[in-house]
Protein backbone atom coordinates (compact mmCIF):
# COMPACT_ATOMS: atom_id res chain seq x y z
CA UNK A 1 0.00 0.00 0.00
CA UNK A 2 2.62 2.21 1.00
CA UNK A 3 4.34 2.28 -2.42
CA UNK A 4 1.14 2.44 -4.03
CA UNK A 5 0.17 5.25 -2.18
CA UNK A 6 3.52 7.37 -2.99
CA UNK A 7 2.88 6.44 -6.65
CA UNK A 8 -0.57 7.72 -7.03
CA UNK A 9 -0.15 11.20 -5.44
CA UNK A 10 3.63 11.61 -6.31
CA UNK A 11 2.56 12.17 -10.01
CA UNK A 12 0.50 15.77 -8.70
CA UNK A 13 3.43 16.72 -6.56
CA UNK A 14 4.30 20.11 -9.12
CA UNK A 15 0.77 20.94 -9.29
CA UNK A 16 -0.22 20.90 -5.49
CA UNK A 17 3.21 22.94 -4.59
CA UNK A 18 1.88 25.60 -7.51
CA UNK A 19 -1.54 25.89 -5.55
CA UNK A 20 0.56 26.23 -2.03
CA UNK A 21 2.56 29.39 -3.81
CA UNK A 22 -1.06 30.85 -5.06
CA UNK A 23 -2.42 30.64 -1.87
CA UNK A 24 1.40 31.91 0.23
CA UNK A 25 3.01 34.07 -1.81
CA UNK A 26 6.19 32.00 -1.13
CA UNK A 27 8.42 29.72 -3.01
CA UNK A 28 10.01 28.21 0.46
CA UNK A 29 6.32 27.72 2.12
CA UNK A 30 5.30 26.56 -1.44
CA UNK A 31 7.92 23.40 -0.72
CA UNK A 32 6.92 22.97 3.25
CA UNK A 33 3.24 23.04 2.82
CA UNK A 34 3.50 20.69 -0.48
CA UNK A 35 5.27 18.21 1.90
CA UNK A 36 3.39 19.13 4.68
CA UNK A 37 -0.19 18.10 2.27
CA UNK A 38 1.39 14.85 1.62
CA UNK A 39 2.11 13.68 5.39
CA UNK A 40 -1.79 14.61 6.00
CA UNK A 41 -2.83 12.17 3.07
CA UNK A 42 -0.55 9.80 4.20
CA UNK A 43 -1.81 9.91 7.39
CA UNK A 44 -5.27 9.99 6.39
CA UNK A 45 -4.70 7.16 3.77
CA UNK A 46 -7.25 4.74 5.09
CA UNK A 47 -10.05 7.05 5.24
CA UNK A 48 -9.62 7.88 1.82
CA UNK A 49 -13.22 6.81 -0.04
CA UNK A 50 -12.49 7.45 -3.42
CA UNK A 51 -15.40 9.21 -3.80
CA UNK A 52 -13.24 11.98 -5.29
CA UNK A 53 -10.52 11.63 -7.38
CA UNK A 54 -7.12 11.37 -6.17
CA UNK A 55 -6.14 14.78 -7.12
CA UNK A 56 -9.08 16.45 -5.29
CA UNK A 57 -8.49 14.99 -2.61
CA UNK A 58 -4.91 16.55 -2.67
CA UNK A 59 -5.95 19.70 -2.92
CA UNK A 60 -8.84 19.56 -0.69
CA UNK A 61 -5.77 18.96 1.86
CA UNK A 62 -3.40 21.70 0.66
CA UNK A 63 -6.33 24.06 0.70
CA UNK A 64 -6.96 23.64 4.12
CA UNK A 65 -2.64 23.24 5.23
CA UNK A 66 -2.70 26.41 3.55
CA UNK A 67 -5.38 28.57 5.50
CA UNK A 68 -3.77 27.39 8.72
CA UNK A 69 -0.55 28.97 7.75
CA UNK A 70 -2.48 32.12 6.87
CA UNK A 71 -4.62 31.79 9.93
CA UNK A 72 -1.74 32.97 11.67
CA UNK A 73 0.89 34.77 9.07
CA UNK A 74 0.85 38.13 7.67
CA UNK A 75 0.37 38.97 3.98
CA UNK A 76 3.35 38.54 1.82
CA UNK A 77 4.36 42.20 0.14
CA UNK A 78 6.51 43.66 -2.20
CA UNK A 79 8.11 47.25 -1.71
CA UNK A 80 5.66 49.47 -3.39
CA UNK A 81 2.81 48.62 -1.49
CA UNK A 82 4.31 49.91 1.89
CA UNK A 83 4.43 53.58 1.04
CA UNK A 84 5.69 55.71 -1.76
CA UNK A 85 9.03 55.95 -4.13
CA UNK A 86 11.64 56.93 -3.09
CA UNK A 87 15.12 58.53 -3.99
CA UNK A 88 18.61 56.79 -3.82
CA UNK A 89 21.47 58.26 -1.16
CA UNK A 90 23.31 55.50 -0.30
CA UNK A 91 23.26 52.28 1.21
CA UNK A 92 19.86 50.31 1.57
CA UNK A 93 19.18 49.03 4.86
CA UNK A 94 16.94 45.57 4.78
CA UNK A 95 13.98 45.06 6.99
CA UNK A 96 12.74 41.85 7.63
CA UNK A 97 9.36 41.33 6.44
CA UNK A 98 7.24 38.39 4.47
CA UNK A 99 8.06 39.34 1.47
CA UNK A 100 6.60 38.06 -1.83
CA UNK A 101 9.17 35.83 -3.57
CA UNK A 102 9.63 34.61 -7.25
CA UNK A 103 8.72 30.63 -8.77
CA UNK A 104 11.27 29.43 -11.25
CA UNK A 105 9.31 28.13 -14.61
CA UNK A 106 11.22 25.22 -14.82
CA UNK A 107 8.88 23.61 -12.25
CA UNK A 108 6.06 25.08 -13.57
CA UNK A 109 6.68 23.57 -17.35
CA UNK A 110 4.62 19.77 -16.92
CA UNK A 111 3.28 21.07 -13.42
CA UNK A 112 -0.31 19.53 -14.12
CA UNK A 113 -2.10 17.67 -16.34
CA UNK A 114 -4.57 20.97 -16.77
CA UNK A 115 -3.23 24.14 -18.39
CA UNK A 116 -5.05 26.06 -16.67
CA UNK A 117 -2.79 24.76 -13.16
CA UNK A 118 0.22 26.99 -14.78
CA UNK A 119 -2.11 29.65 -16.80
CA UNK A 120 0.46 32.56 -17.35
CA UNK A 121 -1.93 35.40 -15.77
CA UNK A 122 -2.55 33.68 -12.53
CA UNK A 123 1.63 33.04 -11.76
CA UNK A 124 2.38 36.50 -12.29
CA UNK A 125 4.07 38.64 -9.62
CA UNK A 126 1.11 41.46 -10.23
CA UNK A 127 -1.45 38.43 -9.81
CA UNK A 128 0.12 36.76 -6.87
CA UNK A 129 1.04 40.66 -5.35
CA UNK A 130 -2.82 41.45 -5.81
CA UNK A 131 -3.99 37.96 -4.92
CA UNK A 132 -2.30 38.97 -0.65
CA UNK A 133 -4.63 41.84 0.07
CA UNK A 134 -7.78 38.78 -0.40
CA UNK A 135 -8.59 37.34 3.12
CA UNK A 136 -7.68 33.76 3.76
CA UNK A 137 -11.28 32.13 2.26
CA UNK A 138 -11.86 34.43 -0.22
CA UNK A 139 -7.86 33.87 -1.58
CA UNK A 140 -9.29 29.73 -1.70
CA UNK A 141 -12.46 30.55 -3.25
CA UNK A 142 -10.93 32.71 -6.24
CA UNK A 143 -8.32 30.04 -6.50
CA UNK A 144 -10.36 27.37 -6.24
CA UNK A 145 -12.94 29.04 -8.81
CA UNK A 146 -11.34 30.99 -11.48
CA UNK A 147 -7.60 29.11 -11.55
CA UNK A 148 -8.67 25.58 -11.12
CA UNK A 149 -12.19 25.64 -12.41
CA UNK A 150 -14.16 24.16 -9.22
CA UNK A 151 -17.76 24.52 -8.74
CA UNK A 152 -19.34 26.62 -6.48
CA UNK A 153 -20.59 23.38 -4.43
CA UNK A 154 -17.52 21.52 -4.64
CA UNK A 155 -15.63 25.10 -3.19
CA UNK A 156 -18.22 25.55 -0.89
CA UNK A 157 -18.01 21.36 0.84
CA UNK A 158 -13.92 22.31 0.83
CA UNK A 159 -14.24 25.58 2.94
CA UNK A 160 -17.44 23.72 5.01
CA UNK A 161 -19.98 26.73 3.85
CA UNK A 162 -22.83 27.52 2.13
CA UNK A 163 -22.76 27.59 -1.57
CA UNK A 164 -24.59 31.16 -1.29
CA UNK A 165 -21.22 32.31 1.20
CA UNK A 166 -18.83 30.56 -1.57
CA UNK A 167 -20.44 32.58 -4.25
CA UNK A 168 -20.50 35.92 -2.11
CA UNK A 169 -16.86 35.15 -1.33
CA UNK A 170 -15.64 34.69 -4.60
CA UNK A 171 -17.80 38.24 -5.98
CA UNK A 172 -15.69 39.97 -3.75
CA UNK A 173 -12.74 38.65 -4.26
CA UNK A 174 -12.79 39.28 -7.91
CA UNK A 175 -13.89 42.69 -6.83
CA UNK A 176 -10.65 43.21 -4.79
CA UNK A 177 -8.59 41.76 -7.94
CA UNK A 178 -9.56 44.61 -10.01
CA UNK A 179 -8.70 47.28 -8.23
CA UNK A 180 -5.68 45.84 -7.59
CA UNK A 181 -4.13 44.27 -10.81
CA UNK A 182 -2.18 47.08 -13.36
CA UNK A 183 -4.29 48.70 -15.69
CA UNK A 184 -2.36 48.03 -18.71
CA UNK A 185 -1.51 44.40 -17.55
CA UNK A 186 -2.90 42.83 -21.15
CA UNK A 187 -0.34 44.62 -22.92
CA UNK A 188 2.69 42.63 -21.46
CA UNK A 189 4.52 40.53 -23.09
CA UNK A 190 3.57 37.03 -22.66
CA UNK A 191 4.29 33.67 -23.70
CA UNK A 192 7.72 31.97 -25.12
CA UNK A 193 10.48 34.45 -25.56
CA UNK A 194 10.54 36.51 -28.83
CA UNK A 195 13.56 37.01 -30.60
CA UNK A 196 13.17 40.31 -29.67
CA UNK A 197 12.37 39.80 -26.10
CA UNK A 198 15.62 37.79 -25.82
CA UNK A 199 17.38 40.32 -27.84
CA UNK A 200 16.50 42.71 -25.20
CA UNK A 201 17.82 40.23 -21.90
CA UNK A 202 20.69 40.31 -23.68
CA UNK A 203 21.30 43.90 -23.63
CA UNK A 204 20.45 44.10 -20.35
CA UNK A 205 22.71 41.28 -19.30
CA UNK A 206 25.79 43.10 -20.78
CA UNK A 207 24.66 46.17 -19.68
CA UNK A 208 24.92 45.15 -15.77
CA UNK A 209 27.98 42.92 -15.89
CA UNK A 210 29.98 45.80 -17.62
CA UNK A 211 28.16 47.80 -14.90
CA UNK A 212 26.96 50.58 -17.06
CA UNK A 213 24.02 52.42 -16.12
CA UNK A 214 23.70 54.57 -18.80
CA UNK A 215 23.51 51.44 -21.31
CA UNK A 216 20.34 49.90 -18.79
CA UNK A 217 18.92 53.31 -19.10
CA UNK A 218 18.59 52.71 -23.15
CA UNK A 219 16.14 49.78 -22.04
CA UNK A 220 13.99 51.29 -19.60
CA UNK A 221 10.73 52.57 -19.80
CA UNK A 222 10.64 56.87 -18.22
CA UNK A 223 8.09 55.56 -16.14
CA UNK A 224 10.15 52.29 -15.20
CA UNK A 225 9.47 50.72 -11.73
CA UNK A 226 12.05 48.50 -9.54
CA UNK A 227 11.80 47.14 -6.26
CA UNK A 228 14.22 45.03 -4.66
CA UNK A 229 12.98 43.17 -1.57
CA UNK A 230 14.27 42.97 1.45
CA UNK A 231 14.80 46.59 0.98
CA UNK A 232 11.87 48.58 1.25
CA UNK A 233 12.81 51.61 -0.65
CA UNK A 234 11.60 51.65 -4.32
CA UNK A 235 11.90 53.36 -7.95
CA UNK A 236 8.77 54.39 -9.82
CA UNK A 237 10.76 56.06 -12.86
CA UNK A 238 13.87 55.57 -15.10
CA UNK A 239 15.90 58.45 -13.17
CA UNK A 240 15.68 57.09 -10.12
CA UNK A 241 16.57 53.68 -11.26
CA UNK A 242 19.97 54.72 -13.21
CA UNK A 243 20.90 57.20 -10.06
CA UNK A 244 20.69 54.10 -7.68
CA UNK A 245 22.68 51.87 -10.22
CA UNK A 246 25.12 54.86 -10.65
CA UNK A 247 26.13 54.63 -6.47
CA UNK A 248 25.94 50.54 -7.07
CA UNK A 249 27.79 50.21 -10.28
CA UNK A 250 30.82 52.91 -10.13
CA UNK A 251 33.50 51.53 -8.46
CA UNK A 252 34.76 55.06 -7.11
CA UNK A 253 31.59 55.15 -5.76
CA UNK A 254 31.75 54.25 -1.72
CA UNK A 255 28.34 52.36 -1.94
CA UNK A 256 29.41 50.25 -4.82
CA UNK A 257 28.20 46.94 -4.33
CA UNK A 258 30.70 44.90 -7.01
CA UNK A 259 30.40 43.44 -10.77
CA UNK A 260 27.72 40.96 -11.66
CA UNK A 261 27.67 38.63 -14.10
CA UNK A 262 24.32 37.22 -15.25
CA UNK A 263 22.54 33.95 -16.72
CA UNK A 264 19.17 34.28 -18.36
CA UNK A 265 16.43 32.45 -16.52
CA UNK A 266 12.39 32.59 -16.34
CA UNK A 267 10.31 33.09 -13.45
CA UNK A 268 6.48 33.44 -12.69
CA UNK A 269 6.09 33.14 -17.02
CA UNK A 270 8.57 36.23 -17.33
CA UNK A 271 11.64 36.98 -18.55
CA UNK A 272 14.18 37.38 -15.73
CA UNK A 273 18.29 36.92 -14.73
CA UNK A 274 19.85 35.43 -12.20
CA UNK A 275 22.62 37.13 -10.57
CA UNK A 276 26.07 36.08 -9.14
CA UNK A 277 27.90 39.28 -7.52
CA UNK A 278 31.73 40.18 -7.12
CA UNK A 279 32.40 42.02 -3.66
CA UNK A 280 34.46 44.48 -3.62
CA UNK A 281 38.04 42.36 -2.62
CA UNK A 282 36.37 39.10 -3.52
CA UNK A 283 37.24 36.67 -6.17
CA UNK A 284 34.66 34.65 -7.61
CA UNK A 285 31.23 35.77 -8.16
CA UNK A 286 28.43 34.48 -5.37
CA UNK A 287 24.88 34.26 -5.48
CA UNK A 288 22.60 37.30 -5.40
CA UNK A 289 19.30 36.33 -6.97
CA UNK A 290 16.97 36.57 -9.17
CA UNK A 291 15.36 39.66 -11.00
CA UNK A 292 12.51 39.50 -12.56
CA UNK A 293 11.36 41.85 -15.65
CA UNK A 294 7.81 43.01 -17.18
CA UNK A 295 8.12 44.06 -21.06
CA UNK A 296 6.21 46.01 -22.83
CA UNK A 297 6.55 47.49 -26.20
CA UNK A 298 10.37 46.62 -26.43
CA UNK A 299 11.34 48.09 -22.92
CA UNK A 300 11.58 47.12 -19.96
CA UNK A 301 8.80 48.57 -17.19
CA UNK A 302 9.13 46.79 -14.05
CA UNK A 303 12.18 44.95 -12.41
CA UNK A 304 11.56 43.27 -9.25
CA UNK A 305 15.36 42.07 -7.80
CA UNK A 306 14.92 39.07 -5.30
CA UNK A 307 17.81 38.54 -2.83
CA UNK A 308 15.51 36.02 -1.38
CA UNK A 309 15.52 33.75 -4.56
CA UNK A 310 17.81 30.64 -3.79
CA UNK A 311 19.97 28.97 -6.51
CA UNK A 312 18.68 25.63 -5.62
CA UNK A 313 14.96 26.71 -6.84
CA UNK A 314 16.26 27.33 -10.47
CA UNK A 315 19.21 24.42 -10.14
CA UNK A 316 22.10 26.60 -9.94
CA UNK A 317 25.35 26.92 -8.47
CA UNK A 318 26.27 29.08 -5.44
CA UNK A 319 29.39 30.09 -7.30
CA UNK A 320 30.59 31.53 -10.43
CA UNK A 321 34.00 30.99 -10.59
CA UNK A 322 35.98 34.00 -11.72
CA UNK A 323 37.22 33.47 -15.40
CA UNK A 324 40.84 34.67 -16.24
CA UNK A 325 40.99 38.19 -17.02
CA UNK A 326 37.79 38.68 -16.11
CA UNK A 327 37.52 41.76 -14.85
Amino acid sequence: MGHDFETLVERHRREIQVHCYRMLGSFADAEDLTQETFLRAWKARDAFEGRASVRTWLYRIATNACLDVLARRPRRVLPDQLGPAGEPEGPLAAVDLPWLEPYPDRLLDGAGPDDAVVERETVELAYLAAVQYLPPRQRATLILRDVLGWTAKETASLLETSVASANSALQRARATLRERLPARRAEWTVGDPTAEETALLKRFITAYQDGDPAAVARLLREDARAVMPPYPLWFDNRASIIRALSLSMDPASPHCIGRFRMRPVRANRRPAVASYLRRPGEHDHHWFGVTVLTVEDGLITAMAAFESATAAAWDLPETWPAAPGYR
